[in-house]
């Protein structure tokens, strides 16, 4: 660009020998040499971002839309030919969140657009007021319809992942039910009288013990024998205690 800047001076008949020829002419390449980069165009990463949203769509409950804001490439230079939007591991998968843009072909550079996501679904809600410990079941829980980013992250919206579940706390009625409420319940209690089954290859050896600590179906508890040894076994959903050698 300073070769033709040059040579456009010379066609319009500007003599370098003449003071004010020069002057110009050096004007005119300094401001050439300080010129910025073309920047970035916003539309490219703007459709990038929306089909990757549309393609994380498919995996939400219910109805979702989404608003993508400013997106701020004046900084960037120019010629992406590709990108690759990913979102934060563990990030929130609906509400006021944000995507990560980064350029993959043509250039180097990595930008944060905001991004708003709608999910309008049924969720789960206490039917009736729940006591503690209590095990829920399918007369226990109600759905409701609404916009999830105004509700806790983990709020619940399949019955299977509540059915079978004890409450951790007393929940009054419509309550939204969330995932750190629910626990599996416990088939075994500490200080209870348990039966063990011991298996291992070609044998079975059934005897008593007692629980030395709590446990739901598939937890590990130890067992303290009427011999005084104290052995560990998986809990199972009739109370039982599995050992397997």
């Amino acid at each position: 660009m300073l070769l033709e800047a040059f040579i456009q001076l010379r066609c319009c008949n500007l003599t370098l020998m003449n003071p004010p020829a020069l002057f110009l002419l050096f004007s005119v390449l300094l401001g050439l040499a300080g010129a910025p980069a073309q920047a970035a165009e916003p539309e490219p990463i703007q459709r990038a971002i929306e089909e990757f949203l549309r393609i994380q769509a498919k995996g939400l409950p219910g109805q979702v839309d989404y608003s993508i804001g400013a997106i701020n490439s004046s900084g960037l230079p120019d010629g992406c030919r590709n990108f690759d939007v990913t979102m934060d591991a563990g990030a929130r998968p609906w509400g006021r969140t944000h995507v990560n843009v980064r350029c993959v072909e043509g250039a180097t550079w990595r930008l944060y657009v905001p991004v708003q996501i709608h999910v309008v679904a049924s969720y789960l809600v206490s039917a009736h007021p729940v006591s503690r410990g209590q095990v829920l079941t399918a007369t226990d829980i109600a759905q409701r319809q609404g916009d999830l980013s105004d509700l806790p992250a983990d709020v619940l919206t399949d019955m299977a992942q509540a059915i079978g579940q004890a409450s951790s706390v007393s929940l009054p009625a419509g309550r939204p039910l969330r995932s750190d409420m629910l626990r599996k319940p416990l088939v075994v209690k500490q200080g209870q009288s348990v039966k063990v089954f011991s298996n291992g290859p070609g044998f079975q050896v059934s005897s008593e013990g007692r629980a030395l600590n709590n446990a739901a179906a598939g937890q590990v508890v130890q067992v303290r024998l009427a011999s005084g040894q104290v052995i560990s076994g998986i809990a199972r959903t009739n109370g039982t205690i599995e050992v397997t050698y």
